[in-house]
């Protein structure tokens, strides 16, 4: 390709609303273009970028079985009552209704379309197991769409599920994608970790994540480098504190004016965080629900929502917290309550003796209070997250905290979606059996963000070779030089006839915005023909490492063999 005829136009200077590096270049490179909050285009140089990763994620799948078909993104409404999403998606469903008044949404996940299909299609168990898969647009109102592609309201995921007799079948099926992912990620060159995660609105018995390690990353990862252990803060756990064994103290009524949050209690109070225990109230689809974690604990709100099946969560009201508790903000506690709300109460705090608690009463605390002699919980969960340095699960030893942005999630879904469809198949009995269901997604845009979050300098986009838009370009620093441009075209025409995308940048401009440009848009290889063109001595630049010689013509073919 001509860099005067493509089209595109770079950008000095960072759009203003762009926060992260892979955004801010996307954008000034010209890969994509905002037509509103959450939705872009891909312009042509963009969804090369795109097609490449889309071809690794093709060839990986295929190799590992997989059949690719294609669903509408417009979708009716009844497959999704029957599994019950069609509430518990709430707002992030885009809905709508044709001319009769019939309701249909824009996918936001296609486990109900693909459940139905495998239901019209396979009755018997020698038919099974298969994995069918699709790369597909879906949609979801984002209440906050940022960073770009990363979280935004029209995205591009592979989205695959498989079907399988078993339980046994399922394990085969999930290893199988597992695999394939470890490929797909490898040969695109992430630094990835896979952690255990929530399986949130997708439901089943068990989910992993494939996060790209970030600082800009909207997941949390706990670690633990002794023994591997990896999850996603949602799912998160540790090892607790032995149970104390103190004697109980009676409980003490104290005063404390104006002292509403944790750190005015420590102060007030002299003592530690640990020694308290605060209560949140919360709006769990309308029903008024308490939390207690330890002071300087902070509520997990994935693990809360998780107990009651939440379709929507928030912090009570001023309103809803004084009615029930009969104080102000922040004097909240589990004794003298003025409704009956659920107790949720963490494990941890089970453990606990002689705590410090709101009163329930504005400007009071109570000290000295102990689980099943004052109060009672009525339910007793793992509420909290995760924080450095707690223990890990597995072995003991300290956990580490990370930032993450999520490329892939792979789920066993069991028969939550096979059972609610009547999707059956008929055993060697003649029985009739729920399919056994796993799904596996990766975000396909937010995938081609993480590699440039991952691959990048002052000077712009570092691509790797297997997904840049183009391998090479050449760059004639004169293009009106009778030796500099015949050369340079020489060069061009050789990478083409060899089947490498290849760019020759003819434009009439100074060399200095060729290179930047080159740069900016992350070309692997720069071959430069300049002053030595005479003699055949051309200049290398390869973009990832910075190294930088010059080579013969016939040196400069080959070295588009060591970009990686």
């Amino acid at each position: 390709m001509r860099v005067s005829n493509l089209f595109f136009a770079t950008q000095r200077e960072v759009p203003a609303d762009a926060e992260i590096p892979s955004h801010k270049l996307m954008l000034r490179a010209g890969l994509i273009r905002k037509m509103s909050s959450g939705i872009y285009a891909y312009m042509p140089m963009g969804y090369k970028v795109y097609r490449n990763v889309e071809k690794v994620i093709r060839e990986e799948m295929d190799k590992a079985g997989a059949q690719e078909l294609i669903m509408p993104a417009l979708l009716p409404a009844e497959a999704y009552q029957a599994s019950g999403r069609w509430e518990r998606f709430g707002p992030e469903m885009f809905r709508m209704s044709d001319r009769g008044g019939k309701p249909f949404c824009l996918g936001p996940t296609h486990e109900e379309p693909f459940t139905e299909a495998v239901r019209d299609t396979i009755r018997s168990y020698k038919n099974l197991p298969v994995t069918l898969y699709q790369i597909q647009h879906k949609y979801r109102d984002e209440r906050r769409p940022r960073f770009g592609v990363i979280r935004s309201r029209e995205f591009v995921m592979k989205d695959a599920y498989s079907f399988d007799v078993d339980e046994a079948g399922l394990d085969k099926s999930y290893q199988n994608m597992y695999d394939a992912y470890r490929k797909i990620f490898d040969r695109l060159g992430l630094d990835y970790t896979v952690v255990d995660a929530d399986t949130g609105a997708m439901g089943g018995s068990g989910s992993q994540e494939f996060m790209v390690k970030s600082p800009i990353g909207e997941d949390a990862i706990c670690f633990c480098d002794a023994c591997g252990y990896a999850a996603n803060e949602e799912k998160a756990y540790c090892q607790e504190a032995p149970a104390c064994t103190d004697a109980e103290l009676p409980v003490e009524k104290i005063h404390t004016p104006d002292v509403k949050t944790i750190e005015e209690l420590i102060a007030f109070m002299n003592t530690t965080p640990d020694a308290f225990v605060k209560t949140i109230i919360y709006n769990i689809d309308g029903k008024i629900v308490a939390a207690m974690v330890r002071g300087d604990r902070d509520i997990n709100d994935t693990k809360l929502g998780n107990i009651f099946e939440a379709m929507e969560m928030d912090l009570a009201s001023f309103e809803d917290v004084e009615r029930v508790t009969g104080a102000k903000v922040g004097f909240a506690g589990p004794i003298n309550l003025k409704e009956k709300i659920t107790v949720v109460m963490d494990t941890e705090v089970a453990g606990m003796k002689n705590f410090i608690v709101g009163a329930c009463e504005s400007d009071y605390h109570f000290k000295n209070v102990n689980v099943g002699r004052d109060f009672t919980p009525d339910v007793v969960k793992d509420i909290k997250n995760v924080k450095a340095g707690d223990l890990c699960p597995k072995c003991g030893q300290p956990i580490g905290m990370a930032r993450g942005v999520e490329v892939g999630h792979i789920f066993k879904l069991g028969t939550k979606y096979s059972s609610a469809l009547g999707c059956n198949f008929l055993d060697k009995e003649g029985k009739e059996n729920p399919m056994i269901m796993g799904c596996y997604g990766i975000g396909v845009s937010r995938t081609l963000a993480a590699i440039i979050e991952q691959n990048n300098d002052e000077d712009g986009i570092k691509w790797p070779a297997l997904v840049a838009p183009y391998k090479v370009v050449v760059i004639p620093t004169k293009t009106n030089d009778d030796e500099i441009m015949p050369l340079a075209e020489k060069i061009y025409e050789q990478f083409q006839d060899m089947g490498y995308d290849a760019l020759i940048d003819d434009r009439n401009e100074r060399p200095g915005v060729k290179f930047k440009d080159a740069d900016l848009l992350g070309i692997p290889l720069r071959i430069t023909v300049g002053r030595r063109a005479s003699e055949g001595v051309v200049e290398l630049k390869f973009r990832m490492t910075g190294e930088a010689r010059e080579a013969t013509v016939e040196e400069a073919i080959e070295a588009i063999k060591e970009i990686k």
